[in-house]
């Protein structure tokens, strides 16, 4: 462990490059944030969990600046721009393994599929990962350590592109019948649509402020909670969220309580909490209802920046939430946009105390 704690701390990837675009207006101003403690509302009750994975002894984690996801076994997985770009955490917070030097500066999206087993003489399934890769903008399908079992690259077929650099995807989903979507969110605001051989289908959105159109597609989900499974798009800097059937026709749009979202995770109780560049993570019921704000750093200055240094953490406080997960016991982990690398968990309250908790939301 110490060796690869060593390994970890001597890689500081701190990649600034614009891809974090600036909100197109500046923000109101907000209430203060809860100091640290109890957090949340109603069934919706947390504990910030101080120094959780933090590697200790002075040590840095890298620039982390993409995505996070919770593995069957529950393990965290994350991701950060030096050469172990994706690290598996337990539960409380310790380092498993790393992985992914090949994949150093740009690994921005994950997403985690249960699957059968493709090899000749075994049954069963197996969870693998779908990856989305700003630098090397394509799309790779790996096992859970790193094995990589096919790519996809720029969608030349689309005819929107004159060449592979002007496609840099932030995030993919997978549907149930093996569709793979593919968001351009650092490009030109497309997303993309494969089948489960890879092939080109279509291709939907494009930038616009209108329904269906989007600005910065940054984080896919594959909502599952209907009737028909909707493709869940962040789309960032139109700051709201839109739902989508599998064939690319708009459904609805949440465009109320959000700044700049970047991803989204489901709650155990059927509702969504998304991760919000400008400063907070933001918590949703089963109807899109407003259950609260978490988190949310009274400094704009702080929020949607990468540069904030150690000194002007604060728990209780978020920064620049880019990935979020929650685990089976309905506890958030959160990835901060950070040079320094910050991921921070919040312990979910047991539900019959937090039923009956009467603090206000935060």
């Amino acid at each position: 462990m110490r060796t690869l704690l060593l390994l970890l701390s001597s890689l500081l990837s701190c990649s600034l490059s614009a891809q974090e675009p600036a909100p197109a207006a500046p923000e109101p101003p907000v209430a203060p944030a809860a100091p640290a403690g109890q957090l949340g509302s109603g069934q919706y009750q947390y504990t910030w969990v101080p120094n959780w994975g933090r590697l200790g002894e002075g040590k840095e984690l890298g620039n982390t600046h993409g995505c996070l996801v919770v593995t069957k076994a529950g393990t965290i997985l994350a991701n950060t721009d030096t050469e172990h770009a994706i690290v598996e955490y337990s539960a409380d917070g310790r380092i498993l393994r790393t992985w992914g030097k090949e994949f150093q500066g740009g690994l921005h999206g994950m997403c985690l599929v249960e699957e059968p087993i493709d090899e000749a003489g075994k049954t069963g399934t197996q969870e693998v990962l779908y990856l989305a890769h700003t630098r090397r903008h394509e799309i790779l399908k790996t096992t859970l350590d790193g094995k990589v079992l096919w790519t996809i690259g720029w969608p030349e077929q689309a005819g929107i592109y004159e060449n592979e650099n002007q496609y840099n995807p932030t995030a993919v989903a997978v549907a149930p019948d093996g569709r793979i979507f593919a968001a351009d969110g650092y490009g030109k605001s497309w997303v993309h649509v494969y089948d489960r051989d890879r092939k080109y289908v279509t291709s939907f959105g494009g930038p616009g402020t209108g329904p269906g159109k989007m600005q910065t597609p940054h984080g896919l989900w594959l909502d599952p909670r209907g009737k028909e499974p909707l493709l869940l798009v962040c789309d960032r800097e139109n700051a709201r969220l839109q739902w989508f059937t599998l064939d690319g026709e708009h459904v609805r749009t949440l465009d109320r309580d959000l700044r700049r979202p970047c991803n989204v995770a489901p709650l155990p109780q059927g509702g969504l909490v998304v991760a919000d560049l400008a400063g907070r993570i933001t918590l949703f019921d089963a109807q899109d209802a407003l259950v609260c704000h978490i988190g949310d750093n009274p400094e704009p200055k702080l929020r949607a920046q990468n540069g904030v240094p150690r000194a002007q953490w604060k728990d209780g406080e978020f920064l620049s939430p880019h990935g979020i997960c929650v685990d089976a016991t309905g506890s958030v982990y959160v990835l901060d946009w950070n040079f320094l690398g910050r991921i921070s968990k919040l312990q979910a309250l047991p539900v019959a105390k937090a039923a009956d908790a009467q603090s206000p939301g935060k």
